[in-house]
């Protein structure tokens, strides 16, 4: 993703400023989803899925023996609803 690095480009303490109508020019991107997401970088979805992504990491530092259907349920009791096949892939990706 270009946002990170129009973000960098474009900050206050950078050693050479660039605006970021040029560099969504150079570099391909739109101006306005990038100023978008220069005022909210983190979506609800993203924050969501972090919070599951803790819920399930805690119930598995509890009792690192569990599969992921029982870290789901200790993690529902955690209160993140989640379901069984995005449990499953946070644990898939987080080891």
């Amino acid at each position: 993703m270009t946002y990170p690095l129009l973000h960098e480009l474009a900050a206050a303490a950078a050693p050479h400023r660039v605006p970021v109508a040029v560099t969504c020019r150079v570099l391909g991107p739109a101006r306005r989803p990038c100023c978008r997401w220069l005022d909210r970088p983190v979506t609800d979805t993203e924050l969501s899925e972090a919070y599951r992504a803790s819920a399930l990491g805690d119930a598995h530092r509890d009792d690192p023996g569990l599969g992921h259907r029982f870290l789901l349920d200790e993690a529902r009791v955690a209160g993140e609803p989640t379901a069984e096949r995005t449990a499953w892939r946070i644990c898939r990706d987080n080891g």
